[in-house]
């Protein structure tokens, strides 16, 4: 018959010991993981949104306004929640159309300090009607 080892009562409840220190360390690392990840789905969210604005906009009948209007539509749309307060900056001009879209990420941790902001920004030329040579009507 084989004997067990004994033992030491020094090494009572170590593993106790380690899991206290070693799950919160591995449940932080998973919320970073998932923080950041929900930083990078939001910034697709608002280039998207730029995208589908700068579309409006820079339509021949399009205004800045038009620009915000579908910005918002695509916002609620997609990332009213992991896009918080959402700012929408249209800009447009007889040779170019501009729109960037910016906000705060939904916070999984309440880390203070940690605000994470995403952004996306779309640009083209404006849409005009001209002649074959180039001149306007």
């Amino acid at each position: 018959m084989a004997t067990s080892p004994r033992r030491s009562r020094a090494d009572s409840g170590s593993a106790s010991v380690q899991l206290v220190i070693v799950v919160p360390l591995l449940l932080l690392v998973a919320l970073l993981a998932v923080q950041f990840a929900l930083a990078w789905h939001a910034r697709h969210i608002a280039q998207y949104a730029a995208q589908r604005a700068l579309a409006a906009a820079r339509a021949q009948d399009g205004t800045a306004a038009d620009a915000h209007a579908r910005a918002r539509d695509s916002l609620d749309a997609l990332g009213s929640r992991v896009l918080i307060a959402p700012k929408v900056v249209a800009e447009r001009t007889t040779k170019q159309t501009t729109v960037r879209i910016e906000g705060t990420v939904m916070r999984v941790l309440p880390v203070p300090g940690l605000v994470l902001t995403a952004s996306g920004t779309a640009s083209g030329p404006t849409e005009r009607v001209t002649t074959p040579t180039g001149g306007n009507p």
